[in-house]
């Protein structure tokens, strides 16, 4: 029998009185016609009274008075909420799925957006870098930005690497100008002056993150994870570092076995699970997958359980660059790098989750590979496994990718820009239309949205109560028409901008757009 919170759905007071009150069908009404007559099997829960029964009613009625009834049924009564309210609490809400989404009617949709493109900020052209630098993990820490990547060099003639991978490490105070600090820690060529950090164990795609974990002690403020095989044992070794630049091994044995791990494999602490995740590289069926796994400690994980995209087709994903997103931790944001066998190209594309497993994945790239420059070779369109809010750019995150991979004699990272929240966003054109949210109950005083509105075009919201009608006060003739720019903008009606009265009840939001894009919305006080 199907869930009564999944399988919600209204029955028609038209056949009994027995029938008069609402419940929900455990499976489809049955019929069978002779004539103009149907003879129909109605089964519900009954769920009046507080209890759990399942109810049989047959009845033979005429076609014409099955479809009277219908229609009368139809609109004699309030509809009901199709499902139970959605408590989004003062939490932001980003429109990357449908989550929150009922419908939407008219010119309005869906859209996924592409980061702007910027300057480059980093060329690998030091000798212990080169054309196959990659696997970049950048992050911000108190007032500097760090980065760490992969050191190496492809021969295009020999078809050999020209030195060993070793990981390489940099520096920023506004994550635009980057400067590699001579170490002294390892030797490359004679000389300690360079800004290496390791090499061999874990050089190959080290990514390193600052534990956000209270309980972390001070020699691991700091933790990295990578691929080795060293004596035969593969899998994924983990790293401690008191200051992000002195790194030693947590343990000699790797502390994941189960995948294939030959990509750019990542962790991180996650504030609302309370644990560490982990994303790594994995084959299905011949196709390069990801899957995850979870820690209390960083050193005992679950068995890894694979990513699932619904309606999504299984593609080659090379890197995956899943994060918490920092303003709605609740929701994580990926940007895995769509391979392409046929050609070696790929191209980043995004996806976001509620779950951390279950995923929505777009189809379309972010940054395509005829974005500046260089990226329709092999491999030469990789997202960096970094989002980072720069100082004085409160509007935009940063993301950054490579370019000129193998194809020159180095290999150059370009810095892109999105507008904050602004991955997907409910769009509109020059017809208009309207977005129904879900029935939603919320913690706060005020409606906060993220839009932007082109020339002639705005935002109006109406607040609708259980039966889908406007609230008196919230309707749209009291709705403020927004225009212009705003990332946090309060909504308004006549008189008033306060939606205290209304915290705590089931509520829908029914967005009037024209020529505008909403990004998210919240409720706060």
């Amino acid at each position: 029998m199907p869930s009564a919170l999944s399988e919600r759905r209204r029955i028609s007071p038209l056949v009994r009185g027995s029938f008069e009150n609402f419940a929900w069908h455990d499976q489809n009404t049955k019929h069978q016609t002779s004539s103009d007559k149907v003879s129909i099997v109605l089964r519900q829960i009954d769920l009046t009274g507080g209890s759990l029964t399942v109810v049989e009613e047959k009845a033979e009625i005429t076609m014409r008075i099955l479809t009277v009834a219908l229609a009368l049924s139809l609109i004699s009564r309030p509809a009901v909420w199709s499902a139970d309210p959605i408590d989004i609490g003062s939490r932001l809400e980003l429109l990357v799925d449908d989550f929150l989404i009922e419908s939407m009617s008219g010119d309005v949709a869906l859209k996924l957006h592409e980061p702007t493109p910027g300057d480059v900020v980093l060329v690998t052209d030091q000798p212990w870098e080169g054309n196959t630098s990659a696997y970049y993990t950048i992050f911000q820490d108190g007032d500097i930005y760090r980065m760490y990547y992969r050191g190496s060099h492809f021969d295009e003639q020999t078809r050999k690497a020209t030195h060993p991978e070793v990981t390489c490490y940099a520096e920023s105070r506004d994550g635009i100008h980057w400067e590699r600090p001579e170490l002294g820690l390892v030797e490359f060529d004679g000389s300690k002056a360079n800004n290496i950090i390791l090499e061999g164990l874990g050089s190959h795609c080290f990514v390193a993150f600052r534990d956000l974990n209270p309980d972390a002690a001070p020699n691991a403020r700091y933790k990295g994870i990578s691929s080795g095989v060293p004596d035969g044992k593969k899998g994924l070794y983990v790293f401690q570092s008191p200051d992000g630049i002195h790194w030693s091994l947590i343990r000699n044995e790797p502390v994941i076995t189960d995948g294939a791990f030959d990509s750019q494999n990542l962790a991180f602490w996650n504030p609302v699970t309370g644990q560490y995740h982990d994303y790594h590289r994995y084959f299905a069926n011949g196709v390069r997958a990801i899957s995850t796994c979870t820690s209390d400690d960083f050193v005992h994980w679950t068995n890894p359980a694979p990513l699932q995209y619904t309606g999504a087709p299984p593609q080659h994903l090379y890197t995956n660059t899943i994060r918490v997103y920092p303003r709605a931790p609740h929701l994580s944001i990926g940007f895995p790098t769509r391979f392409v066998p046929e050609n070696q190209q790929v191209e980043p594309v995004f996806m976001s989750s509620r779950d951390g497993v279950n995923f929505h994945r777009w189809d379309a790239p972010v940054i395509p590979r005829t974005a500046p420059a260089d990226r329709d070779g092999n491999r030469s369109n990789y997202m960096t496994n970094g989002l980072l809010q720069l100082p004085g750019h409160d509007r935009e995150y940063s993301v950054y990718a490579t370019e000129a991979y193998y194809t020159g004699p180095d290999s150059r990272l370009r810095r892109f820009t999105y507008r904050v929240d602004g991955f997907v966003s409910a769009n509109s054109g020059d017809a208009g239309g309207t977005l129904v949210t879900k029935p939603l109950t919320f913690d706060g005083g005020q409606l906060v949205l993220n839009y932007a509105a082109r020339e002639g075009g705005g935002v109006q919201v109406e607040l609708l109560n259980e039966a889908g009608e406007p609230i008196a006060g919230y309707d749209l003739a009291a709705a403020t028409l927004l225009t212009g720019d705003e990332i946090e903008q309060n909504v308004t009606w006549t008189g008033k901008d306060n939606v205290s009265d209304l915290k705590g009840q089931p509520v829908k939001l029914r967005f009037h757009l024209k020529n505008a894009d909403v990004y998210s919305l919240r409720f706060r006080d």
